[in-house]
């Protein structure tokens, strides 16, 4: 492999402006927002930070390489004189996904990943196993095999700290990209007066903290050849996290998902800044200090309960937010632009639908109220 090659960011399709903004931020090389993600070209060492430091990427693929096959006898040969011993280490047990596209002459994925199991098995001597945590992911595509390597192994959004999470949980990963795309940099108040296991609220106070995102976790990569284990050792210790005295806020009437949060929150790091309590949204209160922002991921109806239901709920939160909250922004996330206009809110106009569990929801922003 040269010395740079493509790396990719994957996220939720919708998504892709924020994490190429949060790459660019970070200092990543010219990234650009492609379906489903974000790519540059970038080094071994960019991959480990990239895992280790992004909020908002959901996984890390490096490009190790591609060739041309028309035929699964071609892909047999070209797989076997691929230098996998670059990348992948004899000792350590991997796995093979293939994508088919439509324009190819090999079209059967099961048959082209048996040929490159079996192709790395027998040249480098690394044992198949569909548990294992290195990952190639391969895309065969106008008769070109593309092949990346699953650099993060479990999703980044499994920080390593929640053990409980409610119903319709938001992942980790999206939480930072929706607050991002709400202008949260980490330096204003946050409060979610729906929170369940509090992960809005937990995210927020670990950017305004400057704790690093994978500090808790270890990553396929660590399996791989060009892994530098002291290179890993000085992009963990050199990183710096920064004090806050901002307070951050979340409420649900759940009181069973109070104590989860409450709990998550203390694991994170981030117990001393964050206030939980057991209160239905009509009873939310301003927090002391200057103006933040709220952020909400309330039911909706195709997810939870029945839709008539909710327009009672959207309505007292919108009165909240207009009677209590002058001077805050407020972002929502729903599936239901009927639900969003119940709450009455001057929201402005709405950007690209993203997927989450299986709806396409929409991010509801508002300026700061009057």
């Amino acid at each position: 492999m040269s010395a740079t090659f493509e790396i990719f960011l994957g996220t939720q399709p919708g998504l892709e402006p924020c994490l190429r903004e949060e790459a660019a931020e970070a200092g990543f090389p010219a990234p650009v927002a492609v379906g489903g993600g974000v790519t540059f070209q970038g080094s071994w060492e960019d991959v480990m930070r990239a895992n280790l430091t992004l909020r908002g990427a959901a996984r890390v693929l490096a490009r190790i390489g591609e060739f041309r096959a028309f035929h699964l006898a071609q892909l047999d040969k070209r797989a076997r004189k691929f230098p996998w011993g670059e990348v992948l280490r004899p000792d350590v047990p991997f796995r093979v996904e293939v994508v088919t596209g439509k324009r190819n002459k090999i079209y059967h994925a099961g048959a082209a990943q048996e040929r490159i199991e079996r192709a790395i098995t027998e040249e480098l001597g690394a044992p198949v196993s569909p548990e294992a945590e290195v990952v190639l992911k391969v895309r065969i595509e106008d008769d070109t095999v593309i092949l990346s390597v699953d650099t993060s192994g479990e999703a980044l959004h499994k920080r390593g700290y929640k053990a409980g999470v409610g119903k319709a949980p938001m992942r980790e990963t999206m939480a930072a990209l929706f607050l991002r795309a709400c202008g949260y940099r980490g330096t204003e108040s946050v409060l979610d007066p729906m929170c369940g296991s509090g992960t809005f609220v937990i995210e927020a106070a670990e950017w305004a903290r400057g704790l690093m995102p994978g500090r808790a976790r270890r990553f396929a990569f660590e399996h791989l050849v060009p892994c530098d284990a002291g290179a890993l050792a000085r992009l963990r210790e050199g990183w710096r996290s920064s004090g806050t005295d901002l307070a951050f806020h979340g409420s649900d009437r759940n009181v069973n998902v109070i104590g989860m949060a409450t709990e998550n929150a203390a694991r994170a790091g981030v117990g001393d800044l964050c206030r939980f309590a057991p209160v239905p949204v009509s009873a939310v209160e301003r927090p002391a200090g200057p103006p933040g922002l709220v952020i909400v991921n309330p039911p909706y109806g195709a997810r939870i309960g029945k839709k008539k239901d909710l327009y009672a709920l959207y309505g007292a939160f919108g009165q909240v937010m207009a009677e209590r909250f002058s001077g805050w922004r407020v972002g929502m996330i729903t599936s239901d632009g009927q639900l969003a206009q119940a709450t009455g809110l001057p929201w402005l106009p709405v950007g690209a639908p993203v997927a989450h569990g299986g709806l396409r929801v929409r991010l509801y922003r508002t300026a700061a109220l009057p």
